[in-house]
């Protein structure tokens, strides 16, 4: 007999990027691939990196201002800025509305 706790873990699923477990609701399946899930935070991260590497062959204002706004992502990571208390936790928050 399985008990509550038992049944509950069963339903997790680990996130093939990041490897933390999550509930199925808070995971993104591939069309073709279902066994293949990113949480949210690493679907977001494989967006941008699709993105940028869509820029590189794609030029245009569009994929500037990408280009300009992980410029800026990079310097702020760079000099750990996205660390701190009170700037850090605004950062992050722009950093979710960005492209």
């Amino acid at each position: 007999m399985t008990t509550q706790a038992e049944h509950l873990n069963e339903e997790r699923r680990r996130c093939w990027c990041c490897d933390e477990e999550f509930p199925p609701a808070l995971l993104v399946s591939l069309g073709a691939h279902p066994e293949v899930a990113l949480c949210f935070d690493c679907a977001r991260w494989i967006g941008r990196r699709a993105r940028q590497q869509a820029d590189l062959v794609r030029p245009g204002l569009r994929a500037r201002v990408r280009r300009s706004v992980a410029g800026l992502r990079a310097a702020v990571i760079s000099r750990g800025w996205h660390d701190l208390p009170v700037v850090g936790r605004i950062l992050r928050r722009i950093d979710r509305r960005l492209p």
